[in-house]
């Protein structure tokens, strides 16, 4: 009968696991693939792009919104003269380069402010239809192109209007950092707009004005090759948005002049925000293409090949060292036994039994040697097989197979390409976690200028003492805006008239205190309201509380690792991942928000810096805010922190192929020997003990196979023997009766 399972297919498995750990080390532990700039330089870039993409977009479907606000304010209240519309809109807004009022019934321009506005793209399709009053790409007489936006003002009994600004498809006004440039490309490949360029006239020699124009060309190319991957769709796309990016995201790699290679981020603008809207500019078909010039990277891992190597052939001794201790304490002993055990139940008694000399196989065999002297008939002889005591059993060989595979794990997995604080991390990482900071501060800011923006346009639509109608406005304001956790209206005296969503905090007043503002230190949660005048009676005020969720969806963005909005004293309002309310920052942290807070030149500025502590290495940015709007003057700063070991370069990502090789040897231990343990040790320990207790005399307990292997057969062996042991005793009782029956009586011969 064949043996199926046993000790064989372990033994072979360790081997086979052994030989492709082998492989897989020399691979890994070698020199890793040649790149032109590392793997984190680019994820950088691509995180940049998406960035970039996102504060595009938010800046597009702003301008729409703000412009259909205005036209829903407008047109809610008494007709106004299309001079005062345009000119309290460029009050208000500065993000226009040209606003014009149309009469839709007469097509007469009716005001105009700003550059010309080409109304030759005004067509039925525009005006009619599903996509009515969408966004328009206009390309001027000048070349340029830009982002038409309109809305219709509806007054009764009068002749509709229509409001339409226009605005350059240019990077939003974010920090791109040294050597770094920006691009928005339409769908094609054109180029809208571009940042970050120097100009040729601005340079000093030709050298200059030579990188400038391989600059332009590696920009241009690198677009056409981002605007033709960015069609496709996000989820069928080969590299799709970056953990969670909902659009297409990626790198490309340039060439390469005076040393330094150019490599490329894209993103498109994706469909969804924090607030879960539908954009409108993700309709566009727009990307952001951000280029900068790297240095390209000296690999300096020559002779690495040898490491590999090395570590592999220790690999192969080890582990055909560990398989024959398997084979010459298992293997070889458990096989010995099974042919001994076959030859005695098939009646070849008169040789003895080879006993092996430790272990449960020792036991098993000096049962089988008294099973057989006891079926041959010499049990009044000395036993010549002494049952040995021997404490290490089937245990130690697995025990050293282990130590001598874990002497290779251990210092791979451990000791083998560690890192500390010496790592070198490339000034571009810091560079872009200082400018990928600056521009999440820029994008809080404008959300919160965003929100405050809302409050003061529906402050225009609340009726002088009609709270019904102005709790309804609250109700539907608040069902569109989900940033709000509550709004309501603050009379002077401090009492609260209309109201909608959760309970309203009290609302301080003071000349001095911002409109944007937070309270409820001591609290369990931070309470961030937003306030604007009611026209038209003094003292009251439409307050809006901004959930702390909001807040937190616009800093969680990947590689930036920690990320968090303090205020003016250092204390903790929102952050991207869990936080607690009010924390205080670590001392580092706390001495970079200071330093970042520092006026230079015109105000603060954003800081970096690379700290080495322990053996651990960390990347902490800070930007203040700054720019326009209600919150440049609120004192709030966002905070970055990321350990340089979650970059992909080499030091790191060495240590991390051995960690994984030293992890992939102890689970090979676990398996092959946790499979011998439990197929071949303990069923041969039972083994051990059934066939101690039958030499012993005890023929009434059954033994029963449960594996068919070299243990399952040595069982049935031994059953069979028990068989014949107890016809034995039967024979030697019946031949025992008749002796005693044919045997003459006491006293009968004298009579």
């Amino acid at each position: 009968m064949p043996l199926l399972g046993g000790i064989r297919p372990p033994i072979a498995l360790l081997c086979v696991l052994v030989l492709a750990l082998a492989g897989l080390t020399a691979r890994v532990l070698g020199p890793g693939k040649e790149t032109v700039a590392p793997k984190a330089v680019l994820s950088s870039q691509q995180y940049f792009a998406e960035d970039g993409a996102i504060a595009l977009r938010a800046s597009i479907d702003e301008r729409v919104t703000d412009l259909q606000r205005t036209a829903t304010a407008l047109s809610a209240g008494r007709p106004v003269e299309p001079e005062r519309i345009l000119s309290d809109l460029g009050r208000t807004y500065q993000k226009w380069t040209g606003t014009t009022v149309v009469d839709l019934e007469s097509a007469e321009v009716l005001a105009t402010r700003g550059e010309t506005i080409p109304l030759a793209w005004l067509d039925k399709d525009v005006l009619t239809g599903d996509k009515a009053l969408t966004p328009r790409m206009v390309r001027l007489a000048t070349g340029d192109v830009r982002l038409m936006t309109m809305a219709v003002l509806d007054w009764k009994d009068r002749p509709q209007q229509l409001l339409i600004a226009s605005s350059s498809l240019s990077v939003p006004a974010i920090n791109l950092g040294p050597f770094r440039t920006m691009a928005v490309v339409a769908r094609g490949g054109e180029i809208l707009g571009t940042a970050g360029f120097e100009r040729a006239e601005a340079l000093n020699s030709d050298q200059e004005r030579q990188e400038l124009s391989f600059l332009h060309k590696q920009m241009s190319r690198l677009s056409d090759q981002a605007a033709e991957r960015t069609e496709q769709h996000p989820v069928r796309a080969k590299e799709p948005g970056s953990r969670g990016y909902p659009g297409v995201s990626g790198t490309l790699v340039g060439g390469a002049y005076n040393g330094r290679v150019a490599t490329a981020g894209y993103a498109s603008l994706a469909s969804s925000d924090p607030e879960e809207k539908e954009s409108v500019a993700a309709g566009l078909g727009l990307t952001v293409v951000g280029l900068l010039p790297v240095v390209q990277q000296q690999t300096g891992e020559q002779g690495r090949e040898l490491y590999g190597l090395v570590a592999a052939g220790i690999l192969v001794l080890l582990g055909l060292l560990a398989a024959g201790v398997l084979w010459a304490t298992v293997q070889r002993p458990l096989l010995r036994l099974f042919l001994e055990s076959r030859r005695l139940a098939r009646g070849d008694l008169t040789r003895p039994v080879t006993v092996p000399r430790w272990g449960e196989a020792a036991r098993i065999g000096a049962a089988l040697e008294r099973m057989r002297r006891r079926l041959n008939g010499d049990d009044d002889g000395p036993d010549p097989t002494p049952r040995r005591r021997i404490r290490i059993g089937g245990r130690g060989p697995l025990a050293l197979t282990a130590a001598l595979l874990l002497v290779w794990c251990v210092p791979v997995g451990l000791l083998l390409n560690r890192t500390d604080e010496s790592v070198s991390v490339p000034t571009s990482m810091v560079n872009d976690q200082r400018d990928r900071t600056d521009l999440i501060a820029d994008r809080l800011r404008r959300a919160l200028n965003e929100a405050q923006a809302d409050l003061v346009s529906t402050s225009r639509l609340i009726a002088a003492d009609d709270t019904e109608d102005a709790t309804r406005l609250l109700e539907d304001t608040l069902g569109k805006h989900t940033r709000y956790r509550a709004l309501y209206v603050v009379d002077a005296d401090g009492s609260v008239g209309a109201r909608a969503g959760s309970d309203p905090h009290a609302w301080s007043r003071g000349e001095e205190l911002p409109l944007v503002r937070v309270s409820g230190k001591g609290g369990k949660e931070p309470v961030i309201q937003a306030g604007a005048p009611v026209p038209g009676r003094e003292g009251r005020t439409l307050v809006g509380e901004i959930r702390v969720e909001f807040l937190n969806s616009l800093l969680a963005r990947p590689g930036l690792g920690e990320v968090r909005v303090v205020d003016s004293d250092g204390l903790t309002i929102a952050a991207g991942k869990g936080f607690l309310a009010f924390e205080t920052l670590p001392t580092e942290l706390t001495d970079l928000v200071r330093a970042a807070g520092v006026p230079v030149g015109a105000g603060p500025v954003e800081n970096a810096l690379l700290i080495r502590e322990g053996n651990g290495v960390t990347v902490a940015a800070a930007a203040p805010f700054s720019g326009g709007g209600v919150t440049a003057d609120i004192g709030w700063t966002v905070v970055s922190r990321q350990d340089a070991e979650r970059f992909q370069i080499a030091p790191y990502e060495r240590e991390d192929r051995s960690v994984l090789a030293g992890m992939l040897g102890l689970a090979a231990i676990i398996v092959c020997l946790g499979w011998v343990h439990l197929v071949i040790v303990r069923p041969l320990r039972a083994l051990a003990a059934g066939a101690e207790r039958l030499a012993d005399g005890d023929l009434k307990t059954v033994l029963y196979p449960r594996y068919q292997d070299e243990v399952g057969a040595v069982v049935r062996s031994l059953e069979l023997l028990r068989q014949q042991a107890q016809a034995h005793r039967h024979q030697a009782h019946r031949r025992g009766d008749t002796r005693r029956t044919s045997a003459p009586r006491s006293g009968d011969g004298g009579r």
